[in-house]
């Protein structure tokens, strides 16, 4: 994570991410219904790019990281075992029975936000089909623990929680995190925790939860491409994620 720049936003300021927010919910909303068998990653890539550029907005993922091997597209299309970064290309075509990650980033009147669906490609195992709900499910509860006074504990162990009670894992090498002047800020939001530890939550931070559950083990590796990260085991991956700001009360979504 760059800085703690940021933890805390202004009302006017959140209420510009909600904007940015909304727009970019319906773009990934867009993308998602394109995805069908035969469809190339980098389509989708384009799609979601042109839906980007046309609200007014700048993809934050294309061009981010290390000048030396920066991110290459707009939006990120991890299948099946990839857990998240994957590249999309104009040879990686969906298959019938896929499951595909599709996580996007947008820069808008200056401020970011991240949101991230795992969808199926056609008609998938009942296995992949109960890991995709888990995941969403994870994303839902993780979000209501969301209240000021809590802790970053009580997110990481509602998804805990639910992600165990189903024999599934949760990635414990990659987190969540706060968002909004820049792609990735402080604090970091893992996907297991214990209720009661970690940073208390406060009203007008805005978070990136982000649930990252696995079939199997939750080790992880990096490809050769440095960007894609894939389960060890091979096993299915899914990926749900919200921006949201904390409020007096309840969390608000803002994709």
């Amino acid at each position: 994570m760059p800085t703690k720049k940021g933890l805390i936003k202004t009302q006017n300021e959140i209420e510009t991410i909600a904007q940015g927010g909304n727009l970019l919910r319906d773009i990934l909303h867009k993308t998602s219904t394109v995805v069908k068998p035969g469809i190339s990653t980098w389509e989708l890539n384009k799609y979601a790019e042109k839906l980007i550029n046309d609200a007014g907005g700048k993809a934050s993922f294309k061009g981010y990281g290390e000048k030396s091997n920066p991110f290459p597209a707009a939006l990120c299309t991890s299948i099946n075992d990839a857990v998240v970064h994957g590249i999309p290309s104009p040879s990686i075509l969906l298959k019938q029975g896929d499951i595909i990650s599709l996580d996007i980033g947008m820069l808008y009147k200056g401020f970011y936000t991240d949101t991230a669906i795992t969808v199926p490609v056609g008609t998938i195992s009942s296995l992949a089909a109960r890991l995709i709900k888990t995941a969403k499910k994870c994303l839902d509860e993780a979000i209501k623990s969301a209240e000021a006074g809590n802790t970053i504990g009580d997110i990481g162990f509602a998804i805990q929680s639910i992600a165990e009670k189903e024999g599934f894992n949760m990635v414990r090498d990659l987190v969540g995190h706060g968002v909004g002047y820049d792609v990735h800020e402080e604090p970091q939001v893992p996907c297991y925790g214990k209720k009661g530890q970690g940073i208390i939550l406060k009203e007008g931070m805005v978070l990136a939860i982000e649930p990252m559950l696995c079939e199997n083990g939750w080790e992880i590796f990096i490809e050769d491409d440095e960007w894609t990260i894939r389960t060890a085991d091979g096993g299915l991956s899914a990926h749900f994620e919200h921006t949201v700001a904390i409020t007096k009360n309840r969390a608000r979504i803002l994709t």
